[in-house]
């Protein structure tokens, strides 16, 4: 899993902006800003900023999230269990699946930033190994379920990930996991979480294109 995972260039995005004294000090008056004034941070959907609770650049990522998901929320509320379970061709996988997956996503990357495990219990593997591994075997288990049951199962999930999110610092952000970094490419604990709302971003995408095609549109 995890050289599947690892970026292909991420030097620029840990380094560019900071490595300048105009960027640090800009970062630091939003730290002083966010910790000074309490309305400068916001709950509002498509306010992208800090949020109260968190460290700047967490709360940052936090309001980047939460519209994220907000999309995802949208785009599958209102599906039946057909349209849900509905498969474009035999090598597909279902709308329901898909969600299943942006959770079993969060739930490993939870795991492996605030644990430093990169494997599954048997437990959790019971419940998300077959949305992390899609394919036939997600095909297989993952059907028959409403969308509010999927929401539920993805919400709970990121509900213990913003707790756990509040525990933690920028510091801890911006952190680089040596195990799956190599010279010239580098890859930090925020690139991990914006790789968790970049992947809601592509899927949101394929269940878009799969939902304008199932069942109940035609």
């Amino acid at each position: 899993m995890k050289n599947q995972l690892k970026p292909t260039n991420r030097r620029a995005f840990l380094k560019q902006g900071i490595a300048v004294s105009a960027g640090i000090a800009g970062i630091s008056q939003i730290a002083k800003a966010a910790s000074t004034n309490p309305d400068f941070a916001s709950e509002d959907l498509m306010f992208i900023g800090p949020r109260k609770g968190y460290s700047p650049q967490i709360g940052a990522l936090v309001s980047m999230m939460a519209y994220m998901r907000q999309t995802i929320i949208d785009t599958v509320k209102n599906l039946s269990v057909e349209d849900l379970d509905y498969l474009f061709d035999e090598n597909a996988n279902s709308i329901g699946a898909m969600i299943m997956h942006l959770g079993a996503t969060d739930k490993f990357y939870q795991i492996n930033t605030f644990e430093g495990r990169e494997e599954f219990t048997a437990e959790e593997d019971e419940i998300w190994g077959a949305a992390m591994r899609l394919g036939a075997e997600g095909r297989e288990k993952i059907k028959g379920n409403t969308a509010a049951y999927y929401l539920k199962m993805i919400g709970e999930v990121r509900a213990e990930t913003l707790e756990k999110l509040k525990e933690k610092d920028d510091k801890w952000l911006m952190e680089v996991d040596k195990g799956w970094s190599s010279p010239g490419n580098e890859v930090n604990t925020y690139w991990k979480w914006f790789h968790v709302m970049e992947h809601e971003s592509n899927h949101g995408g394929q269940m878009r294109i799969i939902r304008d095609r199932a069942p109940s549109k035609f």
